[in-house]
């Protein structure tokens, strides 16, 4: 089945025409764009998500409640302009703006999450079980975050106890593939203390999607996650905030290689440990004292169970630790109504962070450590406008230094509209692969290593007679390797129209100094050394629609779109060139690529849409919603060798639907009954491990 673009249109277009014979009301609270809440990730302070000069996504915990949803790419994916990415090894990431994961920061509580594959950050590591909500930030932050934050944040909230009565939750879902989700949530709080406690187990039996290869598409598995919180009040003014946070997950491997059949497993092991001490010095100062270690284990042995000859032995170990102190001064006291620079918020902040990694084709243990100063004023300098600027320094010990400017404003034109814009600068520092990694494949022959110790290495291949010739000069792998940098512009308004609102956003991010691998060496062997150089230049750009109506007191409705063109810029003016060719597979001869058969980046689709409606019945105690996603064509690889994905390719996965649903029931006051299906139209394709068809599950929670 296909999804028509022009359908979802309609849907949007006629959304928006009946809610402007609505008279004005609130936007209900379970939807996406929940305009009441206050989100604290896109300025380090607390601010209403509908005053903000920024394009921030924010998804509650009624939310995810009502969509059944259990991981946190579940429940990303269902958001406009967020679109979750599965890598060649099987993980998940997400992807913001056509950005791709590896430029996307996870913070949990505000503080990284460590352990990406190949740069990517498997997001199905990560339970929904004691979220309060999930912030996205889209473009540029650096300003705030630093590396890895270029194409936006998403930063984890968890539950803070409310009350002095013991009070939680405990659930158990069972789905498809015998997919097991099981948690407990408890909170309490006294006079000055306060403490929460979550425990979840998530475990499946795998399942296959193509019966012609042996092995499962995704193996058996058991995860278990434990997060206990504290909190103490010393006074009203000074306050603490521990945390601890432990996740550790099996998992079966196999692969079969002529005609052998390797067994094993892959483990993962992370420790998150979290303080912070709040101190309220005046009515108008807060400071915040931080430190924070993670540390992130993953280690993969395959091995033939009858000769023991082993395929894979792989370990990574990375550790890293940060303390940092900022502060927020407002300049005007809460009854003071004055309008300009002497009425705003200074926020300022500086740290250090050690970061550390040991893994397997490394000679040894790296370490970075840099430090870092950053600023922000948050004001009003005439009525009805916002500003926010800020710049952060980072200061690193493998790269240049780092400045990341970045500006935002909102301007409020009348009770229903506003209109914000923001230009900003962000980074990415290269990463330990990129730096120090030492790889030759046995099977075929090829080597790739990292930019610091390829002039080494090179020699060392060279001295044993295994490089036919250099294609680089040492002066260009002497240079330091430079951080991955974009400029990021977003504009948009916020229309409310009766009882609905609409948002939408144009944006542009244009990339420099992207790292990708390159050839620096022949091998005797036929085979080729690679290396990783700056030489890419691409953007992306498109805008986003969002609008929300709730059509009766029950009944609510939202809709979404993206338009994404993402493009490599030199390989763009190399099709408009003649110079890129192609083989026509009637005549054998090689023709020139038109304009109109560049396609783009890999994984990248032109459309994305949803279309979502939740329903309350408040007389059955009852919810039933629904949610159908849709993304057009896009392609994996290249695979007529021309170096870039264009019509003749022939990776592409067709446009798909997927329909997601759930139904809720309260007994007794404290039971919840769930039961729901996601994929309902069944899409399966083999190259899409994350999609084994019709997924349903039943799920009863205890709430008390």
């Amino acid at each position: 089945m296909r999804f028509r673009l022009p359908t979802l249109l309609v849907l949007i277009g006629t959304n928006y025409i009946v809610a402007q014979s609505q008279v004005p009301s609130t936007t209900d609270s379970i939807l996406s764009q929940q305009l009441d809440e206050v989100i604290v990730t896109a300025t380090r302070t607390e601010r209403q998500l509908s005053s903000l000069p920024l394009p921030v996504t924010l998804v509650g915990k009624k939310q995810i409640i009502k969509s059944g949803t259990v991981r946190l790419n579940e429940i990303l994916n269902e958001q406009t302009g967020i679109i979750t990415v599965t890598d060649e090894s099987g993980f998940q990431g997400v992807q913001i703006q056509g950005i791709a994961s590896d430029y996307i920061l996870i913070l949990i509580d505000g503080v990284p999450l460590v352990g990406r594959n190949a740069g990517n950050f498997d997001l199905s590591r990560l339970t929904v079980g004691n979220i309060k909500q999930i912030e996205v930030v889209k473009g540029p932050s650096s300003s705030l975050y630093g590396s890895e934050a270029l194409g936006g944040v998403i930063n984890i909230i968890t539950e803070k106890p409310k009350t002095e009565d013991l009070s939680g939750n405990a659930s158990y879902r069972i789905g498809s593939f015998t997919q097991q989700d099981m948690n407990l949530d408890l909170k309490q709080g006294f006079e000055k203390f306060r403490y929460g406690f979550f425990a979840n187990r998530f475990s499946s039996e795998g399942y296959d999607l193509n019966e012609d290869v042996e092995g499962q598409t995704v193996n058996p598995f058991t995860n278990y996650t434990l997060n206990g919180r504290l909190y103490y009040d010393f006074n009203d003014k000074l306050s603490l905030f521990t945390s601890g946070r432990f996740y550790d997950q099996v998992q079966d491997a196999g692969f079969s290689l002529d005609s052998i059949q390797y067994e094993g497993d892959t483990k993962e092991r992370e420790w998150n440990a979290h303080a912070r001490l709040d101190h309220k010095w005046t009515p108008n100062l807060t400071m915040a004292y931080e430190l924070y270690y993670t540390n992130y284990v993953a280690a993969e042995l395959l091995a033939d169970p009858i000769s023991t000859d082993v395929l894979s032995d792989s370990d990574f170990d990375q550790k890293l630790f940060r303390s940092e102190a900022r502060g927020s001064y407002t300049f005007a006291n809460e009854n003071d109504s004055k309008i300009g620079f002497q009425n705003g918020t200074l926020t300022a902040g500086a740290g250090l962070q050690i970061d550390n990694l040991n893994r397997t084709y490394f000679d040894e243990t790296v370490n970075f450590t840099s430090q870092y100063l950053y600023a922000q004023y948050d004001f009003d300098p005439i009525e009805k406008l916002n500003v926010i600027a800020g710049a952060r320094f980072d200061n690193h010990s493998e790269y240049n230094n780092q400045f990341s400017p970045k500006l935002a404003l909102r301007y409020q034109l009348n009770n229903n509209l506003s209109i914000k814009g923001s230009i900003g600068y962000g980074f990415k520092a290269p990463d330990f692969r990129q730096l120090y990694f030492d790889f030759t494949n046995s099977a075929v022959g090829y080597t790739v290593l990292g930019y610091n110790v390829a002039l080494d290495k090179l020699q060392e291949l060279e001295a044993q007679d295994q490089i036919l010739d250099v294609i680089v000069t040492e002066d260009e792998l002497s240079k330091p390797l430079e951080a991955e940098s974009s400029i990021g512009y977003n504009l948009g308004f916020n229309l409310k129209h009766g009882k609905g609102t609409t948002e939408v956003n144009f944006f542009r991010n244009d990339f420099k100094n992207l790292i990708d691998t390159h050839i620096i060496a022949r091998k005797t062997n036929g085979q080729n050394v690679f290396s990783y150089m700056n030489f890419d230049e691409i953007y992306t750009t498109g805008f986003e629609i969002n609008s929300s109506y709730k059509l009766t007191d029950q009944l609510n409705i939202s809709a979404g779109y993206q338009l994404l063109y993402a493009f490599d810029k030199e390989k763009k003016q190399d099709v408009k060139d003649d110079q890129v060719f192609v083989r026509d597979a009637e005549s054998g001869q090689s023709v020139a690529l038109s304009q109109s058969d560049y396609f783009g980046l890999v994984n990248r689709s032109r459309h994305n849409a949803n279309f979502k409606v939740y329903y309350d019945i408040p007389s059955a105690s009852t919810n039933v919603n629904m949610r159908v996603l849709y993304r057009s064509k896009y392609a994996q690889y290249d695979t007529n060798g021309n170096g870039l994905i264009d019509s003749f390719d022939t990776s592409f996965i067709d446009g798909f639907v997927t329909i997601n649903a759930a139904v809720s029931k309260i007994f007794y006051s404290d039971f919840t009954l769930q039961v729901g299906a996601n994929n309902l139209l069944d899409f399966t394709d083999n190259n899409i491990p994350t999609m084994p068809g019709i997924q349903a599950f039943i799920k009863l929670n205890y709430q008390f």
